[in-house]
């Protein structure tokens, strides 16, 4: 029996560091763009992209990696994984330019779509009963807590050691999974689909997102009103329509859109997107603090302690207040407290003892309403979505969080660059911050539209259970 526990926890222990190595590669990034630029020498622009390239590209891939763990194995996909980490990592480490650094960024997202749902998979095969919970909470600890303690850990290492230290660190985390993994119990799915997987609605929707991409993070770059960034938007316009065309005529579609039909699936679905997009915000501050009120990397990590503490203790507060009042009210409630503590870092008019106050209470109140959120929007996305798609729901509601992520910081960092390069700085930041609201005011729209007052308040012990394992899987 004890060698049986140690086993477990070391399982545990391998899933939880790979799960953190996403976060170190992925979250850090935020903390260290002023020490990238000063080092490489690239734009702001090329930095934009290789900051968001990470998130799309975990979300361009992650309805395919999970589908492809069902069927190739779990643990074959997280070593894949771990690997593209270790290469992703290597590129960055070695890069004297934007090319190897955008590269390796693209590497890693696709690694993070492999890592992600191939190892709450493993989470759910190789443990049972309380061993099984136990798993599930340290890997919702590894997802939601990887977030704030690797900014902060990421900054400190930036600051101390060079910010190329960090991916050494990510390779080093890496490979003590991939040990800690080897006698884990390789699984697959009971039944392999016999379904086609649609490669041309996933080759179409890759192109039209790298463009709108491109658009938003080069625009600038390149001139808004160029022949290049006109043929960009044109593209974009152009590849969504043949993209729906294209869909619409299939049985077995890349994106469900049968699944938008039910209008609640919709609201959590779009309004997750927007939350995230309202979350990617904080690289406008945290670029800000760095440049314009002297704080070193590590300094700025110190200020997420009270955004990440937050955000897992309200996840266990939001699901309460589904339970007792349906989930439009804390979703509402929670979008608006998101917004309003990145608002409060907006207040770049403040002098530097006080402005740091603010940013400290904002972040911590941002992370109230992000943890609030979780759980009414996931079980209200699958609450009423039968069983044998709950998966491919799932997968569309994951792909929303990155892509939202993604486009919030090609976005609002693409306003401030903008705003930066003709003017101050201090104004430049603060409308970069409050350019959130345009990812804000149409989530309570959504969420108010969509979403009955009432519903998701009654639920069955199995909508419950449901909703716990899926919890875990949200960034």
């Amino acid at each position: 029996m004890e060698g049986k526990n140690q086993s477990t926890n070391i399982f545990i222990v391998g899933i939880v560091l790979a799960v953190l190595t996403f976060w170190l590669f992925a979250q850090s990034m935020i903390n260290i763009i002023p020490a990238i630029q000063k080092d490489l020498g690239v734009s702001l622009g090329m930095l934009n992209i290789s900051t968001s390239l990470s998130s799309l590209f975990s979300g361009l891939f992650i309805v395919a990696a999970g589908g492809l763990s069902d069927r190739a194995g779990r643990k074959k996909l997280t070593y894949i994984g771990l690997t593209l980490s270790i290469v992703g990592c290597l590129l960055i480490i070695f890069s004297q330019s934007a090319t190897l650094l955008i590269i390796g960024r693209a590497i890693q997202g696709i690694s993070a779509a492999c890592i992600m749902p191939a190892t709450i998979a493993l989470v759910k095969s190789a443990f049972e009963g309380k061993d099984r919970q136990r798993a599930l909470s340290y890997w919702s600890f590894g997802s939601w807590g990887g977030g704030g303690s690797t900014a902060l850990v990421g900054g400190a290492i930036a600051t101390y050691m060079g910010w190329r230290w960090i991916f050494v660190v990510s390779i080093g985390i890496a490979l003590l999974s991939m040990f800690l993994l080897k006698n884990i119990q390789e699984s697959k799915a009971d039944e392999q689909s016999k379904e086609k997987f649609d490669f041309t609605g996933f080759f179409l929707f890759i192109i039209m997102m790298l463009m709108f991409n491109m658009i938003v993070t080069r625009g600038q770059d390149f001139g808004w009103t160029s022949p290049l960034t006109l043929g960009l938007i044109g593209g974009a316009l152009a590849t969504i329509g043949i993209f729906f065309a294209v869909e619409r005529k299939k049985k077995h579609q890349f994106i469900e859109f049968s699944l938008f039909k039910t209008k609640a699936y919709t609201g959590a679905v779009v309004s997750n997107f927007l939350q995230n997009g309202i979350a990617a915000t904080v690289v406008v501050a945290n670029t800000y603090i760095q440049l314009a009120r002297g704080f070193t990397s590590f300094q700025t990590g110190l200020l997420t302690i009270g955004n990440v503490i937050a955000v897992v203790v309200m996840i266990r507060v939001g699901e309460k207040m589904l339970q007792k009042m349906g989930a439009r009210r804390p979703m509402l409630i929670a979008t608006f407290l998101a917004s309003l503590g990145m608002s409060m870092t907006a207040m770049t008019f403040l002098p530097d003892l006080i402005y740091i106050i603010v940013v400290f209470a904002g972040f911590l109140i941002s992370g109230i309403g992000l943890g609030m959120y979780a759980t009414p929007s996931i079980d209200i996305a699958v609450m009423n979505i039968p069983e044998a798609r709950v998966g491919a729901a799932s997968g569309i509601y994951k792909m929303a969080s990155s892509l939202g992520f993604s486009f919030g910081i090609a976005i609002t960092t693409a306003v401030y660059g903008v705003l930066e390069a003709v003017g101050s700085i201090h104004v430049a930041a603060s409308i970069g911050i409050l350019f959130h609201l345009v990812f804000a005011i149409p989530a309570m729209i959504f969420v108010s539209k969509t979403i009955q007052p009432d519903e998701g308040k009654e639920k069955s012990v199995q909508a419950i259970q449901v909703n716990k394992k899926l919890v875990v899987q949200q960034d």
